[in-house]
């Protein structure tokens, strides 16, 4: 019987320390495409102080709709480590740290658990805030909300984007305009009390009810 992974809950909040996050693949299934680079950005009272990047050769070709999107080919890596030699510096990197990234929920994180899990036999327990949701409360007027499209909101650079290091550059600037828009009093969601995560209104047998985005790991309710 194979163990449940212990997972990191996520977080509604604008913290003053964090590190920001980005993987580049070679696809979009976990399962079956390799991570490629993984870059990070370490943040201390909302000031980068320190910054990690690395190239992997994922040891198979990298399809062309890859390169298309985030430009790294085949020659680029050819030299580069592998991820069993890469992971265990970016999970030493992160430790003890909140985890910020953009649609980290459904993709880098996944990528992550998955790898740390299949390498070294790690959980990656760390807590995460996914800017993603957080920009879909607080700017409910944008028609999308790419890391590109808040980056074109807060007149932030775009240029690089989707290397894993200018996405994390960029990611970290709209966090920190994300953070002022709620300091301003912009709606947020409720936060749950007991895991910080968000409560989303749903429809049950008994009537509506509010329950944690962060089921089944936090299940709290109450009345709507």
């Amino acid at each position: 019987m194979a163990v449940r992974q212990i997972t990191g809950r996520r977080l509604n909040e604008f913290a003053e320390d964090y590190v920001v996050f980005d993987l580049e693949t070679t696809g979009i299934s976990v399962q079956e495409d390799l991570i490629i680079e993984i870059s990070a950005i370490k943040v201390k009272g909302h000031q980068p102080v320190e910054e990690f990047t690395a190239l992997i050769n994922p040891e198979t070709h990298i399809p062309a709709g890859a390169t298309k999107v985030n430009g790294i080919t085949d020659d680029m890596v050819k030299e580069a480590p592998l991820l069993i030699q890469v992971l265990p510096a970016f999970l030493s990197f992160i430790e003890g740290e909140i985890l910020v990234g953009h649609n980290i929920q459904s993709f880098d994180l996944l990528f992550i658990y998955n790898a740390a899990e299949k390498l070294l036999q790690k959980d990656v327990p760390n807590d995460y805030i996914d800017t993603l949701y957080m920009a879909r409360q607080c700017l409910p007027q944008l028609r999308r909300h790419r890391l590109t499209d808040l980056s074109a909101y807060f007149n932030i650079s775009t240029e690089g984007a989707h290397r894993a290091l200018n996405d994390c550059i960029m990611n970290q600037k709209c966090y920190e305009q994300i953070g002022k828009l709620l300091g301003a009093g912009n709606p947020t969601a409720e936060v749950c009390p007991q895991c910080g995560g968000e409560l989303r209104r749903r429809s049950g047998r008994f009537g509506d009810f509010y329950g944690c985005t962060n089921f089944p790991s936090c299940r709290f309710t109450r009345n709507a």
